[in-house]
């Protein structure tokens, strides 16, 4: 399938590893213009050397996506950077695991708030762009009850929410808005290989719902965001598409 995504002006929001980083490596290989922000400068230079490698245009910046003015500043100067946006990915997270005021504030600030500031800027320059499209990242646990991190399942759910509200203002506009909920995803320095090893009950546990039998890959992710970015899905908007091998359907 023909995706056409070659010179298209990409922005990964949170796009040093793990999901992220496979979503603008992805877009680079498919021949676009791809800028990336993270906090950690090491994963942030070797990704964005990576990106760099397929040939196109690149920009990368550190970015604190708790901090309003942060994200004007580097959503400006992606844009500078890659002449223009055509697509919009928004997939940082605080990942607040615990009930408590900490990661209520950690998940909140970034999950749904880095999308909602991020969207803000971007949105007059998608607003020129041809088949623009805001995607953003949630989880699986924003769909349903989340007993083990309640302050990242409530934040996710928020984002998925918001998705439909964007996609529901913004289509009028010529911009598509569309959200990927990913399961289990295991990467290296991922948290899912940590407690391979820190919690193989949770662990094992995980696995063991998901009738595919093993969990995702972030690459895999990647694939879906391309197709929903890609002129293929130039009539999808508002959609919620999980990628979880059947994660939480049983075994």
């Amino acid at each position: 399938m023909e995706l056409g995504l070659k010179g298209r002006r990409v922005i990964v929001a949170g796009g040093s590893r793990g999901i992220g980083r496979s979503i603008a490596l992805a877009f680079a290989a498919e021949g676009a213009a791809v800028s990336i922000c993270a906090r950690g400068a090491e994963a942030l230079e070797a990704t964005r050397a990576d990106i760099a490698a397929h040939g196109g245009p690149t920009h990368a910046a550190s970015c604190d996506l708790s901090d309003p003015d942060a994200i004007t500043t580097y959503i400006q100067a992606a844009a500078d950077a890659l002449g223009g946006i055509d697509v919009l990915i928004n997939n940082a997270t605080g990942y607040g695991r615990t009930d408590d005021e900490a990661s209520w504030e950690s998940s909140l600030s970034v999950d749904p708030l880095a999308a909602v500031r991020a969207s803000r800027i971007a949105v007059p320059y998608l607003e020129q762009a041809r088949d623009a499209t805001i995607i953003n990242i949630a989880s699986g646990s924003g769909l349903n009850p989340s007993v083990r991190t309640p302050a990242y399942g409530a934040a996710k759910a928020a984002v998925i929410h918001y998705t439909r509200t964007q996609a529901a203002t913004l289509m009028r506009k010529g911009i598509r808005v569309n959200c990927v909920a990913p399961g289990s995803i295991e990467f290296p320095g991922g948290s899912w290989e940590k407690r391979k090893t820190e919690a193989p009950a949770l662990y094992t546990s995980i696995l063991n719902a998901i009738p595919a039998g093993r969990l995702g890959r972030p690459e895999e992710v990647a694939n879906v965001v391309l197709f929903l970015a890609s002129s293929a899905a130039i009539w999808v908007t508002a959609q919620i598409i999980q990628v979880n091998g059947g994660q939480g359907f049983g075994r």
